[in-house]
């Protein structure tokens, strides 16, 4: 069993910043890419940034050069930092990963229940 636990989200004002943290638990036997996704209401799951183990980075155009994604191999967490929100940021954060149970051939997706980010004055 694993399990991806989300942390750090709230209500910000635009402008402002928020940190938020994911750790997987669980038997697991190796992390390859871990993420952010979001979902606003009335709209798809979107990808905002993804990492994978050796460190390369992914993100969307709309959070680039805002939003900082980092992890710890070691300590299979992942962490997203943002700066400068937006109104529409607002969303449920889910916290992702692809990787290989203990005891599995094949790795599969992951998520988090998710964590509400506000972005409002």
């Amino acid at each position: 069993q694993v399990q991806l636990v989300e942390s750090g989200g709230g209500l910000v004002q635009p402008g402002g910043s928020l940190r938020l943290s994911c750790a997987a638990s669980g038997s697991i036997f190796n992390i390859y890419a871990m993420g952010w996704y979001r979902q606003a209401p009335g709209k798809q799951r979107e990808l905002v940034a993804t990492i994978t183990s050796g460190g390369s980075r992914n993100y969307a155009d709309s959070v680039k050069g805002r939003f900082t994604i980092s992890r710890d191999n070691a300590k299979n967490t992942v962490a997203l930092q943002m700066k400068s929100l937006k109104p529409e940021d607002t969303a449920v954060y889910y916290c992702y990963a692809d990787l290989l149970q203990v005891g599995f051939t094949t790795a599969g997706d992951y998520w988090g229940l998710g964590t509400q980010v506000t972005v409002s004055s």
